[in-house]
Order: C-alpha cells, then structure tokens, then sequence
C-alpha cells in the first residue's frame, strides 16, 4: 500500500441521476425462513409484509426475494414449477401483490429470483416430456439423451451434479436427461423457442405487477452446445472457459439477455437485473454490460479472508471491471448459498475442513462438533467490520437477512432434520446451506423465537435468543441497531461512485475516502490505529482518544 491517494474509479452518473440499484442496499429475504403468518412451520408473504415496518426502519433500498414460486422444495424453491405463481404455503398472488404494495409504499424497491437454467420435475413442461416419450416435440424442451453400454443401461457421459451424484437421471422409458443440480431439476433447452418465449412471458408478468428487477440464478449455464459426441468428464475440465465451452459461460448466453434487455427497457423507469454468474473474473463485466443483463454479482469476498490486503485487490479488480462494463460493482459477504462470515471470520485454524464456502458452502467443523474451531466474538467484530466497510464503497451492497442481527452458522442440525440436497447427494461429505436458511428470531422466547406459531421448519439454536429482533431493537449498542444507524449514514452521505486509498503506512489497515469526504478506516490485524482527524460518525468498536481499535471500521463525516 504505497500509493498515497490513487483514484481507482470515478465513472458512472452523478449522485442525482444515478438510478437506485448502482449504490443501493438490498436486502435479501429467504422467504421460508423469515416470517411465518399463518402457523404451519414455513416464511410466508403475508409473513413479509406483515415485517414491512422492520425492513423500513433497517433502512435498506431494495429487497431480494429468493424464490417463492411453487416447489416441491428439492432445492429450497429453485425447482420451479410454475413461474407465474406463488406457492400455496407462501401465499396467493393478491398476497404478492398486497406485500409489493407495503414495500413500495415505504419506497422499498422489490426484485424477484429468476430461475432459468431449469424447472422442478413436476413442471408441466416436464411432465408432457416424460408422457409423450422419445422423440416428442415436448422432450425438446429439455434434454434427454440416450443411455450408453448395454441397453442404455449407463448415463450418456460421466458428468457429475454439482449437487453430487451424476448429472444424468433416467426415466421409465429407458432415456436420460441431464440435470446441473437435483435430479428433480432438469435442465431446460435453449436452442427450443418455446424456452426463450415462456421465459419473456414470465419477465413481463411479474414487471407488469410492479416488481423492480430480477435476480438471475446461475446465469452463466443457460445455453449449451450439446453436439454429439459428447466429451468426458475429463475432457470437460480441459476446455478453456473462454466462451466456447460447451456448458457454462458460452457467449452465445448474452443473446438470450439481448432479448431480455428489451423487454427491461420497455419499463418505464427500466427493470433491472443482476447476474448470479460463476465465472472468470475477466468476464464477469460481459454479464454487467448495459445491452445484458446489466449488473453482476462479484462473489470475491465470500471465499476472501478477513485480510487487508485481499480486500484492496479485491476491491481494485472489481471497480476496474465495473468500469469495463460501465455498471456499478456488487459488495456481498453473505448470502442463502455460504456459511455466514461472521462464522467464516471466527474459525481459528483454516483447515481442509474449515477452508472457506464455496458456492454451495462446505464443511466448516472439525472434529469435536459444534462450535469446535470458533471464535463467536471475534467472527462477529470482524464481521461488522467488514459490513461497514463494505457499506462505504461505491457500488451496491447486499445484506443477506440476519446478518443485521450478528447471527452465525448454525452447525448442529441432525442428518433426519437436514434440507439441503447437497447434504444427501454426498452422503454428508458436505454440510450444504441449511445452517444460514434457519429462520429468524424475532422474539426471545417461544417455540420458535416469534416466526411463526407452529415452530420452524429448520431447528433454531438455544442462542437465537440472545439476537432475537426484540432484544437488539432496545440496545443501542446491538449489531441491529449499528447496521441501521450504518444505512442511515451511508444515505446521508452518499456520494458518486469513486474513491481514492490513503496511504496507512500499515500492511494490515486500509483507508479510503469518497468523492465527497467521507472517509472509512479498517484495522484487519489486532492493533489500533490512530484516525484522522475529523468527525468520527460511526465505528464497529468504541474510538478512544483517536485510537480505533483493532479489527474494527470507523467511518469519518465528510
């Protein structure tokens, strides 16, 4: 750090015309474990909007919800089957539309997760598929394939789900179709135009309620180039992913969101969509383009140590690529996929079990059971640090919910209560997610902590009560109200989308200031370190005579 004020990024509109989503904060909801209204284990609608005044308060500009469509829960919602429909456990769609309405009444912005990629194996699609048998204009819609050896009594090729298992399902009448995820989700086929036409249809249903924007899962899977013969497992991971390998990050992609992006721009203000896409840092900027999809996420951060200065890369590259693509970065630290960070920063000795989540999250104890390798209070101080100083950055910030509470992982959840299909597809090798989707604690007592009046449908830790909403609404000093008087700064001092790093003279602190004044400071070691003079407006741990402690965020008023 020997650049004493290095202007990384300056682009994008000014403050007054920037849309919402380039510097907003989202909030995003797992619907079936946030709130429960109507008693029966499960997060509903009504069960959001009756918590509408809460996320107001929070301060956040958007919410994101997970899927809320009807599902069979193979995969927490993202097997769909029906994309123009709420799940009957979650609601109706006058109850979609009655939470839309309180949100937006309380200038709360709402996008909505898109699934593509496939639908659950109890789609109509699917099941015409599977009834009009080999060769049916209906199973083109997906993509079956004859079996290899004898009979065809083998999968067509050795690829495996990312869920564990193979990627290759077979059905009653000797075919198999290929599957990314959970054999209850099949992958769709986009060279079909029916794909592209239903997909348009279900863009413009939902913008035509008034949703804001899309979230797009695995965006980087949708088409694919199935030419015969198909390549090994092997032969697969040998193939660059420049843009021509033959199942993810294919450029042929950015067609389907060419077509897409006319019917966002048909909106009027423009509907927005980010990119959930897995891909080379080099060409996650291809996603974020304006004639894309517009915006990515940028996933560093969740496979990032609490270190300085793997945040200041991380920080430089993705502004650098957000200015390629003329969009704004995404800031993410936790999210329904990975362990939370406030876990991912208080395991104290990294191991091949405790090695950081990757996209599905991964096992994180190591022998002895809960809580073995954890330092709650440490993971929790460096998690706040981080949070703020992610809040300082230009670019929009998600916040996954009870993060805003200092929850952690929740690791002791028994194999017969487990979700999660990776859990099951890799006989508990992986933990899978289930441990950051156990719904909220609302209250400090009660049998499910205030979610619902029937229990949750995930087991809540004894230690929920401690963090329920209840008890951090009354204590100035809880991680609830550090994060809303945090939103409240970051919109009262907003400023364009650039900063410059200060020199610290210090490898284990980083310094940066807004266009504006406004300055953030974090120590990522243990030692404090003298601010600079200047109002200190919020800091994660208590200043003293200048000195901010170590392992903590400070931010200065412009």
């Amino acid at each position: 750090m020997t650049s004493p004020l290095d202007l990384v990024h300056d682009a994008g509109p000014g403050e007054q015309t920037a849309p919402w989503w380039r510097q907003g904060v989202v909030y995003q909801i797992y619907p079936r474990s946030f709130a429960d209204a109507n008693g029966d284990g499960l997060g509903d609608l009504p069960g959001i909007t009756a918590r509408v005044d809460y996320l107001a308060e929070l301060g956040v500009d958007a919410v994101w919800l997970s899927p809320f469509y009807p599902s069979e829960l193979a995969d927490g919602g993202y097997d769909v089957a029906d994309y123009r429909d709420v799940d009957p456990r979650l609601g109706t769609l006058e109850d979609f539309d009655a939470m839309l309405a309180a949100l937006h009444a309380n200038g709360i912005k709402v996008v909505v997760d898109i699934v593509p990629n496939h639908t659950s194996d109890q789609h109509v699609w699917f099941r015409e598929a599977l009834e009009a048998g080999r060769g049916s204009a209906a199973r083109e819609r997906y993509i079956f394939r004859e079996g290899s050896g004898p009979d065809g009594a083998e999968p067509p090729t050795d690829w495996r789900s990312l869920f564990g298992g193979s990627a290759w399902e077979r059905v009653a009448d000797g075919q198999w179709y290929l599957h990314n995820f959970a054999r209850e989700q099949p992958d769709l086929n986009w060279d079909h135009p029916d794909v592209h036409a239903d997909f348009v249809e279900t863009l413009r249903f939902w913008s035509d309620r008034g949703v804001d924007g899309f979230r797009i899962d695995v965006a980087h899977m949708l088409t694919k180039d199935l030419s015969e013969p198909l390549p090994s497992r092997a032969e697969l991971e040998r193939i660059p992913r420049d843009g021509n390998h033959p199942l993810v990050d294919r450029d042929d992609v950015h067609e389907v969101y060419a077509e897409w992006r006319a019917v966002f721009d048909s909106y009027d203000p423009p509907r927005t969509a980010v990119a959930e896409a897995w891909v080379d840092p080099s060409r996650i900027h291809l996603y974020a383009r304006p004639e894309s999809l517009g915006q990515a996420f940028n996933f560093d951060l969740l496979e990032a140590d609490f270190a300085a200065a793997a945040f200041r890369r991380i920080i430089a590259d993705n502004l650098a690529l957000a200015t390629q693509s003329g969009s704004s970065s995404t800031w993410v630290l936790s999210n329904h996929d990975v362990v939370r960070h406030a876990t991912r920063y208080g395991l104290r000795v990294p191991t091949a079990d405790t090695a950081l989540p990757t996209r599905h999250g991964g096992q994180w104890l190591v022998d002895g059971g809960d809580e073995a390798g954890l330092d709650r209070d440490r993971g929790l101080r460096r998690a706040t640090a981080a949070t703020m100083f992610i809040l300082g950055l230009p670019g929009s910030t998600y916040v996954y919910q009870g993060e805003e509470l200092g929850l952690h992982e929740v690791a002791d959840i028994a194999a017969s209560e487990r979700q999660d299909p990776t859990f099951f597809r890799t006989e508990g090798a992986e933990v899978g997610r289930d441990g950051c989707r156990v719904p909220l604690p609302w209250t400090a007592g009660g049998d499910s902590f205030g979610f619902g009046p029937a229990g949750a449908h995930l087991p809540q830790p004894a230690c929920f009560s401690e963090n329920a909403v209840e008890v951090e609404d009354t204590d100035p000093r809880s991680t609830l109200n550090l994060y809303r008087e945090a939103l409240r700064l970051r919109h009262l001092f907003q400023a364009a989308e650039g900063l410059r790093w200060i020199d610290t003279g210090r490898d284990d602190v980083l310094h940066f200031a807004r266009p504006n004044g406004w300055q953030v400071v974090t120590t990522f070691g243990d030692a404090s370190y003298a601010l600079p003079v200047g109002e200190v407006a919020l800091s994660t741990r208590p200043v003293s005579e200048g000195m901010l402690p170590g392992e903590a965020t400070a931010w200065i008023a412009p």
